[in-house]
């Protein structure tokens, strides 16, 4: 498995609130029309700024796993093709310019 981790931080302006609910319902079934669902793609949303306890400049953690690397690039490709709305859609909710990715190695504990 490939496992990718975004950090991304809401646009200036929206609450908590509006953020969760523009990813999760604009955004999500935007990414997962254009693309096959990756086989693992989650969103951990951080408190409110305030609750938080510790600074922190993003305000989701994304964690999307795929099969190899061949299915991260073919879903990539499909997500970031030009004219898929994504851009744009991103712009409506994320400081895109604060966006931080990486592919990572993830190791698990057994219960």
């Amino acid at each position: 498995m490939i496992t990718t981790i975004a950090l991304l931080k809401a646009r200036e302006g929206l609450s908590r609130d509006e953020f969760v609910d523009y990813y999760e319902n604009r955004h999500v079934p935007l990414i997962l029309g254009l693309a096959p669902a990756p086989a693992l793609y989650t969103r951990n949303y951080l408190p409110e700024t305030g609750s938080r306890g510790f600074p922190a400049d993003f305000d989701v953690i994304t964690h999307m796993k795929f099969a190899d690397e061949d299915a991260r690039g073919a879903w990539l490709s499909l997500v970031l093709a030009e004219g898929s709305g994504v851009a744009e859609d991103e712009a409506r909710f994320l400081d895109r310019s604060r966006t931080r990715s990486w592919t990572v190695e993830e190791h698990s504990s057994a219960r």
